[in-house]
């Protein structure tokens, strides 16, 4: 996938990974201010600030869009907002890089070599009552790139691409292919076990639920034999 404002050299292509979110309903301004925020950072810190900003815990520099903006006490009296929804969506963006960067073996310390958002389509709308006006529906796109700190060489990058393979692939399955590779009989043994053991803790539980009845029965009448001599007591005015 080509980046919008961003080119990577043929030749380290292995040591990049990125990620881009198409048509975000935020804010391009609100986008651009948090992407600015995290550029050049690393990705660790970049997530938990992401994931703060995205919480309303801290506040966002806005140093670019912040015409007529208040001041935070938070930032040193810079100028600022809560962008929650941009946060969230940024924040979904780098995990999406991060976890593309696992899929080609890199290393886990990262570097956000790129972060921007861009306005992507304008769609025309009109107020739905009172005196008409154009109030245009805007999405925006967001583009992230991150790099290696430290590079891999291409052998240490195979084997941990293969250890990964090897890992993602549940073990269940590969133990049920061997058995019925190489001895198909101990597979129709352990079904004809399993079914066993199923049909035991069938009856089981009807057993259990037939006793439970009865006592609930017995329960009823008993309460019913107590009340008895009661009811004509009351009856006969004793």
């Amino acid at each position: 996938m080509d980046m919008y404002s961003y080119t990577i050299p043929e030749d380290k292509k292995d040591m990049y990974a990125m990620a881009r979110a198409e048509d975000v309903e935020a804010s391009y301004k609100d986008l651009s201010e948090v992407c600015g925020r995290i550029r050049n950072k690393d990705s660790a810190r970049a997530v938990e600030f992401l994931q703060r900003a995205a919480d309303g815990e801290i506040p966002v520099l806005f140093k670019r869009h912040n015409k007529k903006l208040g001041h935070r006490r938070e930032l040193g009296g810079a100028k600022g907002r809560y962008p929650m929804k941009a946060a969230k969506a940024v924040l979904k963006a780098l995990n999406s890089a991060i976890a593309n960067s696992r899929v080609k073996g890199m290393n886990e310390q990262l570097t956000i070599v790129h972060a921007c958002a861009n306005k992507l389509h304008e769609y025309p709308r009109m107020s739905p009552k009172g005196r008409r006006s154009m109030q245009h529906y805007s999405t925006s796109r967001i583009e992230i790139v991150v790099k290696e700190k430290v590079e891999l060489p291409k052998e240490e990058r195979k084997k941990r691409l293969e250890t990964l393979k090897r890992a993602a692939k549940p073990e269940a399955k590969t133990e049920a292919k061997g058995v019925e590779t190489k001895e198909p009989h101990k597979v129709e043994a352990v079904s004809e076990a399993t079914a066993a053991e199923k049909k035991l803790e069938a009856t089981a539980e009807a057993n259990a639920v037939e006793k439970a009845a009865v006592e609930k029965r017995a329960h009823k009448e008993d309460k019913i034999k107590q009340a008895a001599p009661k009811e004509r007591k009351a009856k006969k005015g004793i």
